[in-house]
């Protein structure tokens, strides 16, 4: 048995390959082939534009795929969401698909749109959320380099953002948000019905999610005298509670931990003081709730 697996070319790629790398999994992509190699003998990885996946996936032409839910609604396509993995190309957060204007426009509000053009990659979502709003306007399909359209070729613009600094950097203005997205793993409805491939399915989502609760997160251990117990675990906040384990000098114990990343060399000094030793922090790979 074989599990025909999507992975998105181009700027989800790099982050998708790093993330299964996290979860155990070495995926080799090479230049001059559309089909990676793998490391799992049951995995035949396939690249395809992110864009494309839904509905490939919906055909049945792969059983599974990750793309974003931004294209699993542009396609309408009638898949299975196996997980919500939040990733994207630049950090692990959701992405905007947002309406700009030029700084310069009247534009204030979607409503001001009433008769005006909209370049957009994202065309099907966007005629969709301009009818909620009870607004016609002319959508065009947008082939790239759309934050340069607004004013001469468009009035405003449906563009997907992280951060927001390449629309500020081409002086645009957000006006409203059209639709938050995340990466997603989605499958095939008849692949997610064969309990094989949905066991196989169910295995991949738990390591990616392992690998996302990671993100950020170290572990750390540490020894400590009975005596100072209290003053260690009132300096460690935790993911749940510090598990706590005898030693074979019976006045000592070992504490292990995980911590958000960013806080360690804050709290490394303050277990000191506490009266920590041994103190060893290590780099984690997955953590499955």
């Amino acid at each position: 048995m074989k599990l025909k697996l999507g992975i998105p070319k181009g700027s989800l790629q790099d982050a998708t390959v790093d993330l299964f790398r996290r979860a155990g999994f070495t995926i080799t992509v090479s230049t001059r082939s559309y089909f990676p190699g793998i490391d799992d003998p049951e995995i035949e990885c396939m690249l395809i534009r992110a864009q494309e996946m839904a509905r490939y996936v919906e055909d049945g032409a792969l059983d599974a795929g990750l793309t974003g839910f931004d294209w699993v609604m542009e396609n309408e396509a009638d898949i299975v969401t196996v997980a919500d993995l939040i990733y994207a190309k630049q950090s692990f957060g959701k992405v905007r698909w947002v309406l700009a204007v030029p700084e310069s426009s009247p534009v204030k509000t979607v409503e001001d749109l009433e008769g005006k053009i909209i370049a957009t990659e994202l065309v099907g979502a966007t005629r969709r959320y301009l009818a909620s709003h009870g607004v016609t306007a002319k959508v065009e399909f947008s082939w790239g380099a759309t934050e340069v359209k607004p004013p001469d070729l468009a009035d405003a613009i449906v563009e997907v953002t992280e951060t927001g600094s390449s629309l500020r950097a081409n002086k645009l203005r957000i006006i409203e948000t059209v639709l938050e997205s995340n990466t997603q793993l989605i499958a095939n409805v008849a692949s997610w019905n064969d309990p094989w491939k949905r066991g196989k399915l169910e295995d991949i989502k738990m390591l990616l999610e392992g690998a996302i609760n990671a993100l950020g997160k170290v572990g750390l251990m540490l020894n400590v005298r009975r005596r100072d117990l209290d003053r260690i675990l009132e300096t460690l906040p935790a993911l749940k509670k510090p598990t706590i384990s005898p030693l074979s000098d019976e006045d000592w114990l070992a504490v292990n931990t995980i911590l958000d990343e960013s806080t360690v060399r804050l709290i490394i000094p303050r277990l000191k003081q506490a009266g920590a030793q041994g103190i060893v922090e290590y780099p984690l790979n997955k953590i499955v709730m």
